[in-house]
């Protein structure tokens, strides 16, 4: 029996975007790596760039696992293949699990809480801290100038037309109730990523293993010929 050139070709192309995605990946997570600038809060609120990176690289090396078993009709590879997507499913899986129960108990400022007083903090967290509320608009992290222990900088004082974002001389926002909004409104673009990544996972499976029971086949054809 032969094996299916389209699903050959079919499975290669798939690799080859997933290798591309990897690629994509990889690009955008050092970006925001060398982007932060040393940026203490954001390490701290957002801790999963070190991860991206790595899902980046091994995305890459499935992707021309992927190829190469394809082209070569590799069983072994394929087989090896298979099982490293059915893993990176099942955490993609468990990932959307566990980021839906640690928006419940808002893991920003869980994070942002262990700074508090930032007057004890070092200069590179209080200038990233100041950064965010010259930006954002906002004062502390958690209870708003009290963080700061009394010794609050200038970066906290607003306007006095402000009215809606100051309380006497102050933003009466804490910075990480403006954080966590900022990750919520990006919450939409990185579950729709997650999604396609998952249906290309499936697609990928399915595609994988029905070329491997094909050139199974075939050598067994070939052998008892």
């Amino acid at each position: 029996m032969a094996v299916n050139k389209c699903i050959k070709y079919l499975l290669f192309f798939f690799n080859l975007l997933f290798w591309l995605s990897g690629c994509i990946i990889l690009g955008v997570s050092i970006y925001l790596k060398v982007s932060k600038d040393n940026n203490k809060i954001t390490e701290e609120a957002l801790p999963g760039v070190d991860l991206m990176i790595a899902i980046g690289v091994i995305i890459m090396v499935l992707g021309f696992l992927g190829c190469c078993g394809a082209i070569r009709e590799n069983r072994c590879m394929l087989l090896l293949f298979f099982i490293s997507l059915l893993l990176i499913f099942i955490l993609l899986l468990a990932a959307g699990i566990l980021a839906a129960v640690q928006e419940k108990k808002d893991w920003v400022k869980e994070n942002l809480s262990k700074l508090i007083p930032l007057s004890a903090q070092d200069q590179a967290v209080k200038d990233s801290v100041e950064k965010y509320q010259r930006e954002l608009k906002c004062c502390g992290l958690i209870d708003g100038p009290q963080d700061w222990a009394g010794s609050v900088p200038d970066s906290c004082k607003c306007n006095s037309t402000e009215t809606s974002t100051c309380t006497g001389s102050y933003y009466n926002t804490p910075c990480a109730t403006q954080i966590a909004e900022l990750v919520k409104s990006n919450m939409e673009v990185v579950i729709g990523i997650a999604f396609a990544i998952a249906i290309l996972l499936i697609f990928g499976m399915v595609f994988s293993m029905i070329l491997y029971c094909q050139i199974g086949r075939k050598q067994e054809a070939t052998t008892t010929a």
